[in-house]
């Protein structure tokens, strides 16, 4: 798939890289039954906390709210989560690598359920180029890494 996505004129932005991921949400999974998600994110040195919104109607696309910033603290961060009442919910590990092509951004994920191509952009430029590499519209998935993961009975 990487040589793929090179042939197609793509270039490589950031090379393999593991990631941890942890989402957090409180006990009664309040963030969980809206569909949102708080996750805690370390990709190399760098740690990151997101905030999803839950999935806006779409029927071919995952479009949701989401905002980022980086964690100068992570130990501190994790303090002030759990002083508010989140407790992690679900973990796990992919290793990514990241390529541009034009204004389209293309993430080659590894993970514990399989290989995964996620596009972000404009609608029409990820259907586009989803067709370059050879992928159906059929084959497009929506389900988050949490979904596939559980699906295939991983465990936090």
């Amino acid at each position: 798939m990487r040589q793929a996505i090179l042939r197609s004129g793509a270039q490589l932005e950031k090379e393999r890289y593991p990631e941890e991921n942890t989402l957090f949400d409180f006990p009664l999974r309040v963030l969980t039954s809206k569909k949102c998600a708080l996750r805690l994110r370390r990709a190399g040195r760098k740690v990151f906390l997101t905030f999803k919104g839950a999935p806006q109607k779409s029927r071919r696309f995952k479009v949701r709210e989401e905002h980022e910033t980086e964690v100068r603290n992570e130990k501190a961060l994790r303090r002030i989560l759990r002083g508010l009442g989140f407790v992690a919910v679900f973990r796990y590990e992919k290793s990514r690598t990241t390529f541009r092509r034009g204004r389209l951004r293309i993430s080659l994920d590894e993970t514990a359920a399989g290989v995964f191509c996620e596009f972000e952009g404009e609608r029409s430029d990820i259907v586009r180029y989803a067709r370059t590499l050879g992928f159906s519209s059929a084959e497009m998935i929506k389900q988050d890494y949490v979904q596939i993961l559980q699906q295939q009975g991983k465990k936090a």
